[in-house]
C-alpha cells in the first residue's frame, strides 16, 4: 500500500524540494520579461516534482502511486529541458548548468529506481 510511505522521509522528495529551492533562486536571476513564461514554466515543473510524490502517498495503491511517480518523472524531464533552453538563452552559467544537470539526472535515476522496487515488491 502506497499509504506506508511517509513522503517527509523519502530521499526523492528530499532532493526535489532542494532542487525547487535552487530553481527559485536562478531563476530570479532570468530577465523580467520571462516571468509569465520560462520562470514560470520551470518553477511549475519544479514543484511539481516533489508534489506529485507526496501526494502519490496518500494513495491507496501502489498502482496509484506509480502513476504519481510517474508523473513525477515527467516533470523532472520537462524541468530537465527548460534547463537546457535556459542555459542554451545564456540564462545561466555552463556552471551551473552542469550542477543542476547533475542534480536532475540524480532525481531521475531515483525515481526511476523507487518505481522498479515497487513494482517488484
Amino acid at each position: 500500500m502506497a499509504a506506508n510511505h511517509n513522503f517527509r522521509k523519502l530521499m526523492i522528495w528530499t532532493e526535489a524540494i532542494e532542487l525547487v529551492k535552487e530553481t527559485y533562486s536562478i531563476t530570479k536571476k532570468f530577465p523580467k520579461t520571462e516571468t509569465y513564461s520560462l520562470i514560470s514554466q520551470i518553477q511549475r515543473s519544479a514543484v511539481s516534482i516533489p508534489s506529485n510524490i507526496a501526494e502519490g502517498t496518500s494513495k491507496s495503491t501502489n498502482k496509484h502511486f506509480l502513476q504519481y511517480l510517474e508523473t513525477a518523472l515527467g516533470s523532472a524531464f520537462e524541468w530537465e529541458t527548460q534547463l537546457i533552453i535556459a542555459f542554451e538563452i545564456n540564462y545561466i552559467s555552463e556552471n551551473t548548468f552542469k550542477h543542476l544537470e547533475n542534480k536532475i539526472q540524480l532525481i531521475q535515476g531515483m525515481i526511476t529506481r523507487f518505481m522498479e522496487k515497487i513494482k517488484n515488491s
